[in-house]
């Protein structure tokens, strides 16, 4: 989708409408005014255009008339990020505060036949191009990706250390100024799991909890962070999402979630899912998205997959974009993110 075509206005009002299951243009000019004052002939004019561009659906006559996404399944409309988060949290309309049970329904076949198709044209066999190069490059190559996924996987979670302050950490074991234990700590964690996962790689072609549980286990290793499904409530920074609090409920998503990835056939939806429901369900106490950046890299090594850095993605959309799931359940920006990594492996390491 080109969001270049539509005026911010009308790029809220999309938003409006896909977070709803159909709504009235007096109830759309309610919640817009909410960003501007908008006159009944412009945001007329505005919905009309939606409307030309397949963007919307519109349904009912004179009163009765409401407007709808235009796509079935609710995880895959489209919002924009920008405008979305223009209000503050406890602003934003027609947010899901709790989690949503419905999602399982809807998490299959994310990825459009054009999405497929462009990842196919560059994919390629990891175990395949690997054997193909010389120890030495290999070893090289390894050593750089894992240096860049332990240093933007951490930068994502707070951790201040550089790039050149990680390579020196990883490399020669040199301290850098002015940092934490801890932070030198959640680098080496994210090289050991890396690492295990790599060597252990065919033991996650079927995930099980207690296999999530051991990867979070050396995730968190020596930081002060209770390990196993948690059993207390946590908060999120900047949502007014709230996970589950109830453990079993909590094991009962987690076991969900690993069903929908085991049944599934493609390793690169198998990744998402656990990209994003990981985060979602928090079963934690910390170090949720850490566990969930190193299983998708676990199932997509079980995969025979290119593992993913996340060197080049944009911390802020990255986590606006899972807010945005948490609030609205639409995959779209972080799907969108996801892919993007995905291209920029394959393009970018064992070369």
């Amino acid at each position: 989708m080109n969001e270049t075509i539509l005026t911010n206005r009308q790029k809220s009002v999309l938003n409006i409408i896909n977070q709803s299951n159909g709504i009235s243009r007096e109830d759309i000019q309610k919640l817009i005014e909410k960003l501007e004052t908008v006159s009944r002939p412009t945001l007329i004019r505005d919905l009309n255009i939606l409307i030309d561009k397949k963007l919307i659906k519109v349904e009912g006559k004179a009163s009765s008339t409401k407007y709808f996404s235009v796509e079935d399944n609710p995880l895959l409309r489209y919002f924009d990020l920008p405008a979305y988060f223009k209000l503050d949290p406890d602003q934003r309309g027609g947010t899901k505060k709790l989690f949503d049970f419905e999602v399982f329904k809807y998490l299959n076949n994310l990825f459009s036949e054009i999405e497929l198709r462009e990842i196919d044209k560059i994919s390629k066999s990891f175990s395949d191009r690997v054997s193909n190069l010389s120890f030495d490059i290999y070893k090289k190559e390894l050593e750089r990706f894992v240096i860049e996924l332990s240093w933007k996987s951490s930068k994502i979670e707070g951790n201040t250390y550089s790039l050149l302050e990680t390579e020196e950490l990883i490399k020669k074991g040199v301290l850098a100024e002015g940092h934490s234990k801890d932070e030198v700590t959640m680098i080496l964690n994210h090289k050991r799991a890396f690492e295990t996962i790599l060597e252990n790689k065919d033991d996650f072609k079927e995930l099980s909890v207690s296999k999530i549980n051991q990867l979070h286990n050396i995730i968190v290793q020596k930081l002060n962070i209770n390990t196993g499904i948690r059993n207390e409530a946590v908060g999120i920074t900047g949502t007014v999402y709230t996970p589950l609090d109830n453990k079993f409920q909590i094991e009962d998503a987690v076991r969900k979630t690993l069903d929908l990835i085991n049944n599934d056939k493609s390793s690169l939806e198998k990744a998402f899912v656990a990209a994003v429901m990981i985060p979602y369900i928090q079963p934690y106490s910390d170090g949720n998205k850490r566990t969930s950046r190193m299983l998708v890299n676990a199932i997509l090594l079980a995969g025979d997959n290119y593992p993913l850095s996340y060197r080049s993605v944009d911390i802020d959309e990255y986590k606006k974009a899972l807010i945005l799931f948490y609030e609205q359940g639409s995959l779209f920006y972080i799907k969108r993110l996801f892919l993007e990594q995905v291209d920029f492996a394959y393009r970018n390491y064992f070369q």
